[in-house]
C-alpha cells in the first residue's frame, strides 16, 4: 500500500530522554506501519542523531534520518518536505507525544474533507516542575491550547482572516503538494526564510505564514479534537528569561507574518525609533516590578522591531 502519511521531525542537539518519549509515542501509533513513513531531519547535532534501536526504528519499517547543514527550523522543515512521500505531511518537534490514533485520524479527516489545507488539535502540557502561578497567562507562548471537543473549521480565500483556532506548529498537519507550493514561494523570499527559529533566536513566526500561505491559497484550516499531543515542557522553559525571549520572538516574527500577508494592524516604524519606543515602554509597563510584567514587556519590544522591519 502506498504511503499516506509522512511525519517530519527536525531536531539539532535533542534531549535524550524527551526524543525517546517522542519516538515512543509514534511507534504506538495505530496507522498501520506500511502507511507512513517517519524522517528525522538532523539539523547540526552533534553528536549526530542516530535511531539505532528505538522503538520508531524497530516498529516502523519507513524510519529514516536525514541531514540538513544550515541551520534554523524553516530549514530542516523544507529539507523534510523534499525527501517526504506520504500525500499528509505531519510535523512533529521533538518534545511532542502525539496520541495514539493521531496519524490515522490527520488521513482520515483529511481523505473527509479534499478542501482541508492545514489542520490541529489540543496541545496539553506534561510539566517537569509545577508551574508558577505567574506563568498561567503565558502558556499560550509555549503552544499549549485545548479548545474543546467541538470541530472548528474556516474555509480559505484570498482575503481569509486567521482564524483564532488555526493550527500551531506542534503537530501541524498539511498536504503534501501545498507544502511544497509553500517552499517554492518561500525560495526567494529571505525575510520570510527568518521567520522561524535558528540557533537562540526564538522567532516562531514559520507555522503562521504556512498557514496564512495555505489558507489564502484557497486550502480550508481546521481544528479537530482527535489530534491531541502531549508537549513535554522542562522548568527551563517556565523561566522569566526564557518566556520573555519567547514572547519577544513571537511579535517580532508575528508582525512580520501579518504585514507579509495584508492583516498588519500596526504601522511601519523606522529603525531609529526602535530603542526610543522599547525604554518608554520599559517604565509604562513596569518591568522591573515582576516576572510577568517583565514578559510582557518583552512582547512590547518585539512588536516594535517586528514594525521596524515591515517592507524590508
Amino acid at each position: 500500500m502506498a504511503l499516506s502519511v509522512t511525519v517530519i521531525l527536525p531536531t539539532r542537539c535533542p534531549h535524550p530522554e524527551r526524543l525517546r518519549r517522542t519516538l515512543e509515542g509514534l511507534a504506538r501509533q495505530t496507522l498501520p506501519p506500511d502507511q507512513w513513513e517517519l524522517i528525522v531531519v538532523d539539523n547540526g547535532s552533534d553528536p549526530p542523531v542516530d535511531l539505532g534501536g528505538t522503538p520508531a526504528a524497530r516498529d516502523s519499517v519507513n524510519a529514516r534520518v536525514i541531514r540538513e547543514a544550515k541551520i534554523g527550523l524553516t530549514a530542516a522543515r523544507l529539507a523534510g518536505m523534499r525527501a517526504a512521500v506520504g500525500e499528509i505531511l505531519v510535523f512533529v518537534d521533538d518534545d511532542n507525544v502525539l496520541a495514539p490514533g493521531y496519524l490515522e485520524a490527520a488521513a482520515r479527516r483529511f481523505a473527509e474533507r479534499p478542501t482541508l489545507a492545514a489542520a490541529g488539535g489540543p496541545v496539553v502540557p506534561e510539566w517537569e516542575v509545577a508551574p508558577p502561578a505567574w506563568t498561567r497567562d503565558y502558556h499560550g507562548l509555549l503552544a499549549l491550547r485545548d479548545l474543546g471537543p467541538a470541530v472548528r473549521f474556516a474555509p480559505g480565500g484570498a482575503k481569509a482572516e486567521w482564524p483564532e483556532f488555526a493550527p500551531v506548529g506542534a503537530g501541524l498537519v498539511v498536504r503534501r503538494r501545498d507544502a511544497l507550493a509553500y517552499a517554492e514561494a518561500l525560495a526567494a523570499d529571505p525575510v520570510r526564510q527568518a521567520l522561524d527559529r535558528k540557533g537562540r533566536s526564538l522567532g516562531s513566526g514559520g507555522d503562521s505564514d504556512l498557514v496564512f500561505t495555505l489558507l489564502h491559497r484557497g486550502g480550508g484550516v481546521g481544528y479537530f479534537p482527535e489530534l491531541k499531543l502531549t508537549h513535554l515542557i522542562p522548568s527551563g522553559r517556565l523561566q522569566a528569561g526564557y518566556l520573555g525571549r519567547l514572547n519577544r520572538g513571537i511579535m517580532r516574527t508575528w508582525v512580520v507574518v501579518l504585514a507579509v500577508h495584508g492583516q498588519c494592524p500596526w504601522p511601519r516604524i523606522s529603525r531609529w525609533t526602535v530603542p526610543l519606543r522599547v525604554a518608554r515602554a520599559w517604565f509604562r509597563s513596569r518591568a522591573w516590578r515582576s516576572s510577568s510584567h517583565y514578559v510582557r514587556w518583552c512582547g512590547q519590544r518585539g512588536q516594535f522591531e517586528g514594525q521596524a522591519l515591515i517592507g524590508r
